[in-house]
């Protein structure tokens, strides 16, 4: 199976991304595990944090540290709808 592909990054407080599928799901990835491995420490500086751009199937901050986009789908937790 294909994972869906990250059209959209959006970065939240708490070190957390909104992250936009092109299947139309929308989840939330929680980036705090992340930050205590040397790869990552960096983002703990928030306006590094907030660089994330979708960069080919995953996303990626601008000092080149990215995500497993099958990581990135299977740990995020989907985001009720709002009934409107």
């Amino acid at each position: 199976m294909i994972r869906p592909k990250v059209v959209k990054v959006e970065p939240v407080e708490d070190y957390k991304l909104i992250l936009s599928f092109n299947n139309g799901e929308r989840k939330i990835f929680d980036v705090r595990p992340y930050l205590n491995l040397p790869l990552f420490m960096e983002l703990k500086n928030i306006t590094i944090f907030n660089t994330v751009r979708v960069e080919g199937l995953s996303i990626a901050w601008k000092n080149g540290q990215d995500l497993c986009p099958d990581d990135l789908y299977e740990n995020s937790i989907s985001m009720t709808p709002v009934a409107g």
